[in-house]
């Protein structure tokens, strides 16, 4: 049966949407492939990793009648991938093989019955909904996502966690080193049934979830609407519907974390400082990434040295006429709030070289970004 025939990158697009989660190697092997459904003119692509689930769907599908089945997600995408972009391609449906053809190319790849694909059922529960733009979620994500943890023990800390309260909406992730916050403000308030004196609604999206939806979202005004289920969180956007379990876990209470007052607070270009901080990461320790920092009045000195009694040194200019000051920090954590944010400025706020330093936007509210000493 002609399941379908279309152009190359009609079916490529959707396919690289969904395939991000698909795990090479997985002790179900369905969970490797990759369900293909044909109603009418509708294509749907749906992989999921048990965790997470993606659907995209495309329309102007050519064949002869609806059917569904299972094939190789990579498999299936390299082939694409390699076919020339103005490839015509048929895929054939025969028996338990799918055959894939193009030009005078054959390819024929074995199938997993439809049925057996596992689908997530959504949770029931309460729901809160709202819609912001890509644009602003993006850059939601992009200013926190990089202090999530990996493969911690302390499972909460492998997500982010996001909260709506009221007409705002904020994204917190921390590894135990470092700290990142952010918020944005939601046009239509969120306003969602909810239980009776409830003030606000979070939870903790997981690690994979936040870097498979920084991939997928575009840099655009596009709508992106956001349903918070009761162990579930939906993402809907484009041709896309992205659905993923929670983690289930108390977050650490980050507004202790963030120093509430500081003595004293410097004033840097961000570009000047990552380009220092990018030339003396080279000759840090490949173990302890650790740099000295030494301020003092209108000077902000970058020292860095290893094993092999290597050492660099920058000095910038920076606006700070308070206590002298000297600090060691993990240069990875420095670089990562550099290169994750726009702003020109930045301003360092300390008390001393043994309490934690905040980073922030100045004239933003909106952007904290905590990080703790290390000895050198």
């Amino acid at each position: 049966m002609l399941l379908i025939k279309t152009r190359r990158d009609t079916l490529l697009g959707p396919l690289q949407a969904v395939s991000g989660i698909v795990e090479r190697r997985h002790t179900l092997p369905i969970l490797s492939n990759v369900l293909l459904e044909k109603r009418g003119d509708v294509l749907t692509l749906l992989a999921t990793d048990i965790e997470i689930q993606i659907t995209t769907w495309s329309t102007g599908a050519v064949g002869e009648g609806d059917g569904a089945v299972t094939v190789g997600a990579r498999k299936l995408q390299e082939i694409l991938r390699s076919l020339p972009e103005s490839a015509d391609v048929s895929l054939i449906l025969d028996d338990r093989r799918l055959q894939l053809t193009a030009g005078k190319s054959r390819f024929s790849l074995q199938t997993l019955p439809a049925d057996d694909f596992p689908c997530m059922a959504l949770s029931e529960g309460e729901t809160k909904k709202f819609t912001v733009s890509q644009k602003q979620f993006r850059h939601l994500l992009a200013q926190t996502q990089y202090s999530m943890a990996a493969q911690d023990v302390r499972y909460y800390l492998n997500g982010l966690l996001l909260i709506v309260d009221g007409s705002e909406l904020r994204a917190v992730a921390t590894d135990g080193h470092r700290l990142a916050y952010s918020s944005m403000p939601l046009d239509d308030a969120a306003q969602a049934p909810r239980e009776p004196g409830a003030a606000r609604q979070e939870l903790i999206v997981p690690r994979k979830t936040v870097l498979e939806l920084s991939r997928l979202l575009t840099d655009t005004d596009e709508p992106l609407s956001i349903e918070m289920l009761a162990t579930q969180i939906r993402f809907q956007f484009g041709h896309i519907n992205l659905v993923s379990k929670l983690i289930d876990g108390r977050f650490p209470d980050y507004e202790r974390v963030i120093p509430a007052t500081l003595r004293n607070v410097v004033s840097v270009s961000r570009s000047l400082l990552l380009q220092s901080m990018i030339r003396a990461a080279i000759l840090t320790n490949e173990k302890f990434r650790g740099v000295r920092l030494i301020l003092s009045a209108g000077s902000l000195k970058i020292m860095a040295a290893n094993a092999e009694q290597e050492e660099a040194q920058e000095e910038i200019e920076v606006e700070y006429n308070g206590e002298p000051l000297d600090v060691g920090f993990n240069v990875a954590y420095l670089l990562d709030v550099l290169n994750n944010t726009v702003d020109e400025t930045i301003e360092w706020g300390f008390n001393d070289a043994n309490s934690s330093a905040l980073l922030t936007i100045p004239g933003n509210d909106r952007f904290k970004y905590v990080v703790m000493p290390m000895r050198i």
